[in-house]
This record gives C-alpha cells, structure tokens and sequence, in this order.
C-alpha cells in the first residue's frame, strides 16, 4: 500500500510484476478506510477467478459449438464434451471408436487458464473428431481452424515448465 498526494478521493490498485498487488490510496484516506478498500480489491481480483470455476459442461458445449462454428465451419460432430476431474497430466481427450466414440473429455484443471488457451484445446480435440492422430494433416487443419494454436502451445509448455511439469494435449 503506498499513499499518494496526486491521488485526491478515489485509490488505484495495479498488480506488480512478482504478482503482488500495490493499492495506490490518497494521502489524507483515514485509517479506518483501509481495511474497506482492501476488501473491495480482493473481490474484484475473485471475480472473474469465481466466474471461470462456475463453468459447467454447458457452457464447454456451447462454446465448443461456437468453436465448430466460426473456425471449422460447422463440419466437425462429437457426441459429448464434459469437464472430468481425474485428468492430471492430459489436458483433454477424444475418443474415436467403440461405445464412447465422438466423447470429449477436458480437464477441469484447466477451467482457469485464458479463453484462448481453452479455446484451442476445445478446438485441438473437435479436430480429432476429423483426424484422430498428430499427422501434418491434422496440424494443418488444426492451425487452419485455430490461428492461436502455436501461441497456445507455447503457453502450455510455459505452464508446464513453470510448475516442472510436462502436460500432453491428448489422452
């Protein structure tokens, strides 16, 4: 926290580069304000932390319709996409054949990564559902479909070497 003379009636907060927040508070702000302006902070840091966990298999459907849509042209069929808990490693699975064929599955752990980054592992596994391999032509009808998959990819890899981990993409 850090009191400013420029700052006359309402405080700032910005996030620090190591993470940290910085409440920014004028400098006649009495004592008592404090711990009021900290609480505000706090809830909007949890906001959209709270919106991402309250996705639902819903919403994964709707949004991976949204996906077939506007970046396979509505080609691709699946049977069903759900968010599973007990996927660690993988982040999402298709399967192609047998009594669970065209299902989908995507790990929950991953409810809080950005839109985009969601976005592509959605639009990685609709792919399979058309090429259920890694071959070149499944690459370049995912990249066709999905510009940000490399930058996608590279977050991916960044997460993982964050956490000294290593995620696959696929079951």
């Amino acid at each position: 926290m850090r009191r400013e003379k420029r700052l006359r009636r309402s405080s700032r907060w910005q996030r620090q580069p190591d993470g940290s927040i910085l409440l920014r508070i004028p400098i006649r702000t009495p004592k008592r304000d404090i711990p009021g302006l900290l609480e505000s902070v706090q809830k909007q840091l949890e906001k959209p932390a709270k919106l991402r966990r309250a996705r639902t298999d819903a919403d994964l459907q709707s949004r991976a319709e949204r996906l077939n849509r506007t970046c396979f042209d509505g080609q691709l069929e699946w049977r069903a996409i759900r968010w599973v808990s007990n996927m660690t490693i993988t982040l999402g699975s298709c399967s192609t054949g047998g009594a669970t064929d065209g299902h989908i599955r995507i790990s929950a752990k991953i409810k809080d990564w950005p839109d985009w980054v969601l976005d592509y592992v959605i639009a990685h596994e609709l792919a399979h559902t058309r090429h259920p391999d890694h071959s070149p032509a499944f690459w370049d009808f995912l990249r066709a479909g999905y510009p940000k998959t490399e930058q996608a990819r590279g977050f991916i890899k960044g997460i993982g070497f964050a956490q000294g981990r290593s995620f696959t993409e696929d079951g």
